[in-house]
């Protein structure tokens, strides 16, 4: 009789467990969700402002170093209030350091805008859904986008436009990956703070967005 009621008092505990589990994972996923909608409309706002106002480029160095300086600081600080404001702060600068003008740029980006918003609404419902653990991706990304990110560098300061097209394309892929993969960490509770969660999902979706411009501006230009 006991080893009966140790067995259901076992059984309420995990099942309380999970449902305080699931209960939190959907706050995370709602507070990163309205982060990150509202760190994509200050990225668009400092993009469009510093085309407006036609401000110089900041560099491949100071990008890098702001990025990752930023990014180190949000990390430190994702306990905090300050961790938001940082956030805000780094999806800005990443909104002024890639904002882009060619020929054709209104079609181009509202193309690119609509092809990063199927990709992440296709990503987000099928990570929401599934029942996979998808866990096993994150090695892969990882792997794949450092190769990546190795081989833009190379295209850059080689000027070999074959293989900046090519990484441009594969990071599509990637960043695609990444946010089924985030996503899903989110709902299976393998993320639980939220300011870093926003970070990563943004990364991928504004990776996604200036890969979808490099292609179809390249496209368009020929």
């Amino acid at each position: 009789m006991n080893n009966r009621y140790d067995t259901l008092r076992n059984r309420s505990a995990s099942y309380a467990a999970t449902t305080v589990m699931d209960g939190a994972a959907r706050q995370v996923l709602r507070n990163t969700y309205l982060l990150l909608s509202l760190c994509l409309g200050f990225s668009a706002i400092v993009a469009a402002a510093a085309l407006a106002l036609n401000l110089p480029g900041p560099g491949i160095i100071i990008t890098l170093a702001g990025y990752f300086g930023l990014l180190f600081l949000v990390t430190k600080y994702r306990d905090r209030g300050l961790g938001v404001g940082l956030v805000f702060a780094l999806t800005g600068f990443m909104g002024y350091s890639k904002y882009l003008s060619m020929p054709n740029g209104g079609l181009t980006v509202m193309m690119a805008l609509a092809g990063t918003a199927v990709i992440f609404l296709g990503m987000s419902a099928y990570a929401l859904v599934t029942k996979r653990d998808l866990s096993f991706m994150g090695g892969m990304l990882t792997v794949g986008v450092l190769v990546a990110f190795v081989a833009g560098l190379a295209a850059m300061f080689f000027s070999i436009p074959a293989l900046s097209l090519t990484v441009s394309a594969v990071f599509v892929l990637l960043m695609s990956g990444m946010i089924l993969f985030e996503t899903n960490n989110i709902v299976r509770g393998g993320e639980t703070n939220y300011v870093m969660a926003t970070v990563s999902l943004f990364v991928s979706i504004f990776s996604l967005f200036t890969s979808l411009l490099q292609l179809l501006g390249f496209v368009n230009k020929e």
